[in-house]
């Protein structure tokens, strides 16, 4: 089978390593199937659903999908594929932006969206363990009745596993944090069958070495969650939403930079230039919104502290040239704003028919915000590409869509082009070249870039610590 890979930043195939030789894959599928049945398929459609997420990485079969259903399946699960040396590749919902679910070098694509039970939920310490194919939504709807809410939130229909994985964030986190403050244990399998804890209930330990920290964003490649213990948050008294419109890009960077400058505690601000506000305006039927860079605020506390602080950021818009600042307290009116933002990528890729999204996702100090997202603008503008821009901007986290025209041979490099250049800026600005969509595919050409040749070098030997056959997502993270 050929299990060839493009390389995303690159213009030509390269062989991946050797995969499993067709009687090692042949020993762990029928021995797997002793146990899984017909949980192991070899489908070709259903191969191909798991070939690759929500990005533009050239799509990967696996040799076969395994769905695993309990621990003890994954354990047994790895510790034959790490006898005999065959790739795993986790899967959870397929949303990931980086080619993290590609099995570049073939194997088993284990899917996990099957392991999707709420096991506990203990209301009076805020904190519950979860299966790793629980939804945020699937989650925040059994919570809701109990006064409590799991604030991480991507957007997509995520995983809660997936989300470790990939260290995620989202629109709450300039508030209540990334995944990463929000996960206090997991369970994991390690690559060969071993189970351990890590973590557990209480609020901080100093007890050894924070092997969750570890696991969180280390992609599926030093060990696969099965089980995860998360910190929930009370649902506030009160909640209210504004959206603010700017005559520049500029007025609405300093009106973020200001506010959080200020202290003012918003759960959420976000960023739609205005490319984005209007394939949104399209996409989700917004009305009363000019084509103009906008912010969405939220805010979170009581109801007169809610009040205090969204006249504060009010006055700071308005100051800033900022204009139409609409409060929006009614839960229809707040949930029809924030499922517009949260499908802002599905809105900009149908702004341009028959394009795929190349995904910007920089973060830099919130002093150097303006520097770096004003002229990331710019090399958009040079490029000649249509690239909405969108950003958790609280936290000086930005992306763009870079749209790419699947029927032009040229495109996709030309993003690739544009999307090193945004990276670049960031960088030189003290950033990171991903806030929190991981490295992947996608992104592994920065990673020496941003933390050095010896830090590589660490994060390899934990890898082959960890897993010193290399079964486990093979190919993620580091490009050799």
């Amino acid at each position: 089978m050929d299990h060839t890979l493009l390389d995303p930043a690159g213009t030509e195939p390269r062989p991946p390593r050797a995969a499993a030789t067709p009687a090692h894959l042949a020993a762990v599928l029928a021995a797997t199937r002793e146990f899984l049945g017909e949980r192991l398929t070899e489908n070709r459609a259903v191969r191909e659903q798991h070939g690759r997420g929500e990005d533009t990485t050239t799509p990967t079969l696996p040799d076969a999908v395994a769905f695993a259903e309990s621990t003890g399946e994954v354990s047994r699960l790895l510790a034959l594929c790490h006898a005999h040396g065959v790739p795993v590749t986790a899967f959870g919902a397929g949303t990931s932006l980086e080619g993290h679910v590609n099995p570049v070098r073939g194997g088993i694509s284990l899917d996990l969206s099957r392991m999707n039970r709420i096991l506990e939920v203990n209301q009076e310490d805020m904190d519950c363990l979860i299966e790793p194919g629980v939804t945020r939504h699937q989650l925040n709807d059994h919570l809701r009745d109990q006064g409590l809410f799991f604030p991480v939130d991507p957007g997509s229909h995520c995983t809660i596993g997936g989300m470790c994985a990939t260290r995620a964030s989202g629109t709450n986190a300039v508030r209540y944090g990334t995944i990463r403050e929000n996960v206090l244990g997991l369970e994991v399998v390690l690559a060969d069958g071993r189970v351990i804890n890590t973590g557990g209930r209480v609020r901080k330990a100093a007890n050894g070495y924070d092997l969750t920290h570890l696991m969180i964003g280390s992609e599926g490649t030093l060990g696969i969650v099965t089980k995860v213990r998360l910190r929930l948050h009370g649902i506030p008294e009160a909640t209210s939403a504004a959206v603010c419109q700017f005559p520049t890009l500029r007025a609405a960077v300093e009106t973020v930079i200001t506010t959080m400058q200020s202290g003012i505690p918003v759960a959420r601000i976000e960023l739609l230039d205005e490319v984005q506000v209007a394939a949104c305006i399209r996409y989700s039927k917004l009305e009363g919104l000019a084509e103009l860079p906008t912010l969405f605020f939220e805010f979170h506390g009581s109801e007169n502290g809610v009040a205090e602080q969204a006249r504060a950021v009010e006055a700071i818009a308005l100051e800033a040239g900022g204009n139409g600042f609409a409060w929006a307290t009614d839960a229809e009116t707040r949930n029809r704003l924030w499922t517009a933002r949260h499908n802002a990528y599905w809105a900009a890729i149908a702004s341009q028919p028959n394009s795929r999204g190349v995904t910007t996702d920089v973060c830099v100090p919130i002093s150097r915000l303006a520097e770096a997202l004003l002229g990331a603008k710019a090399e958009i503008e040079a490029s000649g590409l249509s690239a909405p821009m969108v950003g958790h901007v609280g936290d000086g986290n930005f992306h763009t869509v870079i749209l790419v025209d699947q029927d032009d041979p040229d495109a996709l490099e030309r993003a690739w082009a544009l999307d090193r250049k945004i990276v670049a800026r960031g960088l030189a600005v003290g950033g990171t070249c991903s806030g929190e969509h991981g490295i992947g595919l996608g992104k592994r050409e920065f990673l020496e870039q941003e933390h050095g040749p010896e830090a590589l070098a660490v994060m390899r030997s934990l890898k082959a610590a960890l897993d010193p056959k290399g079964i486990l997502n093979p190919g993620k993270m580091f490009r050799n």
